[in-house]
């Protein structure tokens, strides 16, 4: 049982003076995994600041900007399956688009930018006509979000303002980077542990898992930035594209968040004590 040594009350004392950041790495439907760290931290007490996701980690946080409570992020998801985010587009640069992402967003979301979201959001992709990494705070949350789950070949690259920008993760994708700065204590939440060893040879299959070593390698930057880090270490053997799961994946999330906050707030109460 979490907590057993520290109530909840402590627990929500101890951040409540805080600038609490939030960063969501990106992670394809391991993203679910946000939404339970998101009602392990409602049910401490702890409300972020500022929330940076990439990828699937961008798609929660826009949606927690608006206002939404993890639950009601959870129930907007409900059956929905891959197909109802994605349609198939002729194989130039990408087998899929991700137009109907765009749709499920503006039917949720009532506002249209980044900068009108009530919480601070932060959206990460990669400009691959510039080859570097990028944090959209203002902008319009449809393209700046689907533009920052493009994994290449699987999904077309999005342009905004002539520019050419694919997933987030291909360059960093836990973005602690993008705000670190704003916050006294930044949650990292990485949902892409190293995948495991089994896969199916297919093209798209190939290229998700080409997706995950890469991001997994390029989040440890990132990683050493935060003062807590929530890794869902138990779902690395599931698709990126399986949604199914989604129930199993929150709850790691849940206690993957319960237990590495209990134990920041554990070694805080032992240096204070100690000194």
């Amino acid at each position: 049982m979490f907590f057993t040594t520290l109530c909840m009350d402590n627990v929500a004392k101890m951040f409540e003076n805080k600038r609490v950041g939030l960063a969501l790495s990106g992670g394809g439907a391991r993203g679910f995994a946000h939404v339970g760290v998101l009602m392990a931290m409602e049910e401490l007490g702890i409300v972020p600041c500022a929330i940076a996701g990439v990828s699937a980690g961008s798609i929660v946080a826009v949606l927690y900007a608006s206002g939404m409570k993890a639950a009601d992020i959870a129930k907007a998801f409900g059956e929905m399956s891959m197909g109802d985010l994605t349609e198939i587009a002729m194989p130039k640069n990408g087998f899929l688009k991700l137009t109907k992402l765009k749709e499920f967003l503006k039917k949720r979301i009532a506002a249209t930018r980044i900068e009108e979201l009530p919480m601070r959001a932060i959206v990460c992709a990669t400009d691959f006509d510039n080859c570097r990494p990028v944090a959209f705070e203002e902008g319009p949350i449809g393209d700046c979000v689907t533009a920052s789950c493009s994994i290449p070949i699987v999904f077309q690259p999005v342009k905004i303002n002539g520019v050419t920008y694919v997933d987030g993760g291909v360059m960093r994708n836990l973005p602690a980077w993008s705000v670190r700065d704003k916050c006294d204590v930044l949650v990292g939440v990485n949902v892409s542990p190293m995948p495991g060893t089994k896969y199916r040879n297919s093209l798209i299959e190939i290229a998700s898992r080409s997706y995950d070593i890469m991001s997994r390698s390029n989040a440890r930057e990132d990683i050493a930035m935060c003062d807590i880090t929530i890794q869902t270490r138990g779902i690395g053997e599931l698709n990126v594209f399986d949604i199914k799961p989604k129930n199993k994946i929150m709850k790691s999330g849940y206690d993957e968040a319960m237990t590495a906050i209990n134990n920041y707030v554990k070694n805080l109460t032992n240096n204070e004590n100690n000194v």
